[in-house]
């Protein structure tokens, strides 16, 4: 299992105390800070994410870690589906997202809820297709939140998850180790209020198990055919899987 890494090291809170603290204080800042970081790339991430899950012809689609409904809008828009649901633990994110799903007219088509993805609030079997985009990293406890997915995820439905990675060959993982440790911070630590912030969200990212290791843990909690697609240099992956 991956060292636990949390936001504020000098905190007493769990980690999900931790990362709703924190994605409440960076909500403001988010989108845009997160457009410089990644250079407009995860858009690109994104609409790759869409086609697949869209490949699948989903009647509902549950996206966790909506954060500020980026990739909900972007289902509602792309995708014949019906019911589309953005769930967030972060109340500061989700009020940012219900403000840009009413700005696009999609409140007929997308549902924000606040709530906790190891605790989701939904019966078993109920989403065609769900998608985490740069989310399961921040899960307390992995394995719980993978098999609550699982859960509510119909037979035959598709899981789609965007997280980062690292680069395995020279020169690229010395340029990502680079631009993670010393650069990124900078950046958050210039645009954001928080400078703890996006420490973490590149050290969370240097922890957590990519590729094989994460197909590995989607298979032992009950998911098949679980494949990776590395994005950008292996900077960011994409995993399917189905139930």
């Amino acid at each position: 299992m991956s060292k636990k890494v949390t936001p504020y090291k000098d905190s007493s809170l769990g980690k999900k105390q931790q990362v709703t603290q924190m994605f409440d204080t960076i909500s403001g800042n988010y989108d845009g800070l997160n457009r410089v970081i990644s250079f407009g790339i995860d858009i690109k991430w994104r609409k790759k994410v869409v086609k697949m899950v869209h490949a699948t012809q989903p009647q509902s689609i549950l996206d966790i870690a909506t954060g500020t409904g980026d990739l909900a809008i972007n289902l509602a828009s792309e995708t014949h589906a019906l019911r589309i649901v953005g769930l967030d633990i972060s109340a500061g994110m989700l009020e940012i997202g219900k403000q840009k799903v009413r700005d696009k007219n999609l409140n007929n088509r997308i549902e924000m809820v606040l709530g906790d993805s190891e605790q989701l609030p939904f019966d078993d079997n109920s989403f065609d297709a769900i998608t985490v985009a740069f989310g399961v990293r921040n899960f307390e406890d992995l394995e719980k939140g993978l098999a609550e997915i699982y859960r509510v995820l119909k037979k035959d439905g598709t899981f789609v998850v965007l997280e980062t990675s690292v680069p395995t060959k020279t020169p690229f993982k010395q340029g990502y180790n680079l631009y993670t440790k010393h650069l990124l911070p900078l950046i958050g630590k210039l645009f954001s209020k928080d400078q703890s912030a996006y420490a973490y969200l590149s050290e969370s990212a240097s922890v957590f198990p990519y590729g094989k290791a994460f197909n590995d843990i989607l298979t032992k909690v009950g998911f098949s055919r679980a494949a990776d697609y590395p994005q950008t240099l292996g900077v960011a992956t994409i995993y399917q899987s189905y139930k």
